[in-house]
């Protein structure tokens, strides 16, 4: 299969519409399907269900507030089905945005995509790589509405590490928890579980890819990583109004902001970064509503300091999932750049032998990683695209692996060993678990979580 050209695909399809959503509340069940087309090649129709059966509804589905919400959501699966063709224009039928705000979207498809702009080759200008169209038809204020607000955290669950800690950390607030999963996997449903929740208390969203894409995705057409976590962003916003929550409260990390490719503006996670978690909340604020603030509890925080927190945390760590390759089969697959990140940063902190039956395998030991390795140690200028922490943080905690292996006089696993012959340790950024990132939107009612943590992770308590 030959891929297609970006240039003559979008000579071919120049144009892309965002027709509009159709919004339904069916029986236990919200539904919600897009309407998108590229001229001239096929149309899609996306669709989000969100069960209801577990929890009453303190505003209205369907009012002007959740409605607007929708629309944006909308703006985010868009580029889902824009990326297979890159169509020079795209067309918003449904709705209208002021040209600050047609800038903002630019400024999150041009950073979300830089991945994909990378791995396809494009080079593509923030300028020129997308005309963006709105009704000026649709041009209209939004009056506030009365928002009935439960004072409820929302809490995102990926099922790994982050928001097991997040989870943990928030324990005081038990009451007023809920959790919030897209296409729920067994973990997800497991970590909760065993913070001592129960199913009822997860508001679960199912996402569906249309088969058109598929197909084009078989057929040559364009593929890659889109900016995923703006669609929870916005998904998760909209479940948040019709919970009647006060926070959604994700687990991102500060490693999140760094480059994957060195020297260059690729980064994998750009809509976990803060500055998409800033540029969200601005957005909303402006053009929807302020009701329900928005931010990351762990953002004060590394990886490293995050997996040393996780490591006191006993009750996760048969439940907790990672692997993007085993999520379906709630397994480690044990040969992903994922699994040999998670593996080795919490090696440092945890008992070796248990680590190894908890992914089933040496993952340091296999000489099938080493590539992997090296773009995660910062030996080559690539660090795998996936949500993984810093080079500084991974050397920190290889090094660290090394110097406990050794004390218990345990031979060291092949990829350690290359580490040892190939890694200046005077560069060894030693304050990595003393570090705090002051840059993070934690409201004052959460500092004392925050605080606590930081007295577990930090080296000099």
């Amino acid at each position: 299969m030959e891929k297609k050209s970006f240039n003559e695909l979008r000579e071919k399809y120049p144009v892309f519409y965002y027709h509009g959503y159709d919004l339904k509340h069916d029986g236990d069940e919200i539904c919600i399907e897009y309407s998108f087309e590229i001229e001239g090649l096929t149309e899609f129709h996306p669709t989000t269900k969100i069960k209801t059966d577990n929890f009453d509804l303190a505003n209205a589905f369907d009012s002007k507030t959740a409605q607007a919400i929708i629309f944006n959501l909308g703006m985010v699966e868009l580029i889902s089905y824009w990326k297979c063709a890159c169509p020079k224009k795209v067309v918003v039928e449904c709705g209208h945005l002021h040209e600050r705000d047609i800038n903002w979207w630019k400024k999150l498809y041009f950073n979300g995509l830089s991945e994909f702009f990378y791995i396809n080759g494009i080079d593509a200008d923030i300028e020129s790589f997308m005309e963006l169209v709105t009704n000026e038809e649709l041009h209209s204020h939004l009056e506030p509405e009365v928002y009935n607000c439960l004072d409820y955290n929302l809490i995102t669950v990926g099922g790994g590490k982050d928001s097991c800690v997040t989870t943990a950390l928030l324990k005081e607030f038990k009451e007023k928890n809920k959790f919030f999963t897209v296409n729920d996997q067994q973990a997800r449903t497991d970590t909760v579980l065993a913070a001592g929740y129960n199913e009822n208390d997860i508001i679960k969203t199912y996402r569906t890819i249309d088969k058109n894409l598929l197909k084009l995705n078989s057929e040559g057409f364009l593929n890659g990583h889109t900016p995923f976590s703006a669609v929870v962003a916005f998904l998760s916003l909209y479940c948040a109004y019709l919970l009647g929550a006060k926070n959604i409260v994700l687990s991102n990390e500060s490693s999140a902001n760094e480059s994957n490719i060195i020297g260059a503006e690729v980064n994998h996670q750009y809509s976990k970064s803060y500055e998409f978690e800033c540029d969200f909340t601005s957005y909303v604020r402006r053009n929807i509503f302020d009701g329900i603030d928005y931010f990351s509890l762990l953002r004060p925080f590394s990886e490293l300091q995050i997996a040393k927190q996780f490591a006191l945390l006993p009750e996760f760590h048969k439940s907790f999932r990672s692997c993007n390759k085993g999520s379906k089969q709630n397994i480690w697959c044990a040969k992903c750049a994922k699994c040999l990140f998670v593996f080795t940063i919490l090696a440092p902190f945890m008992n070796y032998d248990r680590l190894v039956k908890i992914f089933g395998s040496d993952i340091l030991d296999d000489k099938d990683l080493t590539a992997d390795f090296d773009g995660l140690a910062g030996f080559t200028e690539l660090k795998p695209f996936e949500c993984v922490g810093t080079r500084s943080e991974f050397q920190f905690a290889v090094n660290a692996l090394c110097k406990k292996l050794k004390s218990e006089s345990r031979e060291l696993p092949l990829l350690c060993r290359r580490f040892e012959e190939k890694f200046d340790k005077s560069k060894i950024d030693k304050n990595l678990l003393n570090e705090y990132n002051a840059l993070n939107n934690v409201p004052e009612d959460f500092v004392f979580a925050i605080m606590e943590m930081y007295k577990n992770v930090a080296e000099n308590n």
